[in-house]
């Protein structure tokens, strides 16, 4: 399946040959400021089929404690993508051009939301991340 993706101002450009996975919502304060939204939407991908097909020049990454960090467009200032050690490991789904054939699977770190949000649905949520027993 390609997959192709773009920045709000269209400047910043991928595509990406394979299947999103372990796609997941986190309502964590962190990314609810780097989202500047109520929470992240973000699904892991294959380094190996990624790759920029504009504007690359324009990304800005910031990379925190332990490697972690997200790149975005300089221009409009669109999240775009998660890196690991400067390597692309997730997409982050409103970038996603069309359907990208795959669902939220859980919500992590609920147990900090917002106080003026409500999670609907029936997808699991986690006060923190995912037990590793689950």
């Amino acid at each position: 399946m390609s997959i192709t993706g773009e920045c709000f101002c269209g400047e910043v450009k991928y595509n990406f040959d394979g299947v999103l996975q372990d796609a997941r919502s986190c309502h964590c304060s962190r990314c609810r400021k780097a989202f500047s939204s109520q929470a992240s939407a973000y699904a892991l991908i294959d380094a190996n089929n990624f790759n920029w097909v504009s504007g690359e020049k324009l990304l800005t990454s910031y990379v925190g404690m332990h490697g972690f960090g997200l790149q975005f467009c300089s221009k409009c200032g669109s999240t775009l993508c998660g890196v690991f050690n400067g390597i692309v490991h997730g997409v982050t789904l409103g970038c996603v051009n069309g359907d990208p054939e795959i669902e939220l699977g859980r919500h992590i770190f609920v147990g900090s939301k917002a106080s003026w949000e409500t999670i609907a649905g029936d997808v699991p949520q986690y006060t923190e991340n995912v037990p590793h027993n689950t």
